[in-house]
C-alpha cells in the first residue's frame, strides 16, 4: 500500500500520513466491496492508525466506527459494538458529542436483537452525552429507549429510576402530555413492583403539571389505584384493557395487561372504606407491607 509515502529521505522529513491514510480507506471499501470483511476492518483500522499519527481524530473515530460496522456484517456483534464505543470516546474527546451520542445510539439498535442488557448500556450513554450538552429532548427519547428494556427485562427499580429521570427532563422543556404518559408507565411498573405508595406518590407528584389533574391520564390512574388498593379486579382489568392503556409503547401495554390486584383478586370492597381515588397516601402504607418487596 504505497509504503512509500511513509518513507522519509534527505529532502522529504516527515512521513504523509494523511496519503498513507487515504491508500488504507480505498483499499476498505475495496474489500467491503468484496464483501471481504475482515480485511476490510483491518485496513480500516489502519487507516485510523494514520489518521491519529497526522492529528486527524475526527477522521480516525470514522474509520474505526466503520471496522465496527465490518464486524457487525461478520455478525461479530460484541466486537462490533467495542469499536463504536471506542469511536464514540474519541468523538467527544475530539469535541463532536453529538456524533458521538448518534454512533451510541445506532449500536444501541445493533445490539438490541443480541442483548438487551447492552443496548440498555449503550442508550443511558448516548442519554448521557446528550444530557451533558444541554439536549433534553434527545436525552430523554434515549432513556426512553432504555426504560423500556428494563421493564423487557423485568430490572423494575431500575425502570422506575429511569422513568423519573425521563418524566423530570419532559417536564424541563415543558411537554406535559410526554409527562403524562410517563406517569401511567411509573404508576404501572410501582405497581408490578408491589410498591402502592411509589405509585400513589407519582400521581400525587403529576397534580402540580399543568393539565394534568382532570385529564383522561389522571382519572385513569386514579381510577387504577382505588381498583387496587380496594383490591377490586373488576375496576383494575377495566382501566388496564382500555385503549389508554393497551395503546401505550408494547411493554408498558404488556405491564397493564398482565396487572393483578393483590390477595389473589377476591373483592374486598367491605375490607375498608372507598378512598376516593389516588389522594389517600397514608391509609394505604400500612396494608401495602404485607405484599411490599415483591421484585425489590
Amino acid at each position: 500500500f504505497h509504503e512509500n509515502t511513509l518513507k522519509t529521505s534527505m529532502t522529504k522529513w516527515k512521513p504523509d500520513f494523511d496519503s498513507a491514510a487515504s491508500e488504507y480507506a480505498k483499499a476498505a471499501v475495496c474489500f467491503k466491496n468484496a464483501k471481504q470483511f475482515e480485511q476490510a476492518k483491518d485496513a480500516y483500522l489502519k487507516e485510523a492508525e494514520y489518521h491519529t499519527e497526522n492529528k486527524a481524530l475526527f477522521h480516525a473515530a470514522k474509520a474505526i466506527e466503520q471496522a465496527g460496522m465490518m464486524m457487525k456484517d461478520l455478525k461479530k456483534m460484541p466486537e462490533a459494538i467495542q469499536y463504536i464505543e471506542k469511536a464514540s470516546m474519541i468523538y467527544v474527546e475530539n469535541g463532536t458529542p453529538d456524533t458521538a451520542a448518534m454512533a451510541l445510539d445506532r449500536a444501541g439498535k445493533l445490539i438490541e436483537p443480541v442483548s438487551l442488557e447492552k443496548a440498555v448500556d449503550l442508550y443511558q450513554q448516548a442519554a448521557g452525552v446528550f444530557e451533558n450538552e444541554d439536549r433534553l429532548r434527545q436525552s430523554a427519547e434515549l432513556l426512553g429507549k432504555a426504560s423500556r428494556l428494563l421493564v423487557r427485562l423485568r430490572r423494575l427499580d431500575e425502570a422506575a429510576t429511569a422513568l423519573q429521570k425521563e418524566k423530570n427532563m419532559y417536564k424541563d422543556i415543558e411537554n406535559y402530555p410526554t409527562c403524562f404518559k410517563k406517569t401511567t408507565a411509573q404508576v404501572l411498573v410501582h405497581l408490578h413492583r408491589n410498591d402502592f405508595v411509589a405509585a400513589d406518590k407519582c400521581v400525587r407528584e403529576s397534580y402540580s403539571l399543568p393539565g394534568y389533574s382532570g385529564s383522561e391520564d389522571c382519572v385513569a390512574m386514579e381510577t387504577l389505584l382505588q381498583g387496587y388498593d380496594e383490591q377490586d379486579e373488576d375496576q383494575v382489568h377495566r382501566v388496564c384493557n382500555s385503549a389508554l392503556l393497551k395503546y401505550m409503547d408494547n411493554d408498558y401495554a404488556k405491564l397493564a395487561i398482565s396487572l393483578k390486584v393483590p390477595g389473589g383478586g377476591a373483592k374486598k370492597k367491605t375490607a375498608k372504606p372507598p378512598q376516593g381515588g389516588a389522594g389517600a397516601p397514608a391509609a394505604s402504607a400500612e396494608d401495602d407491607d404485607d405484599y411490599e418487596g415483591g421484585l425489590c
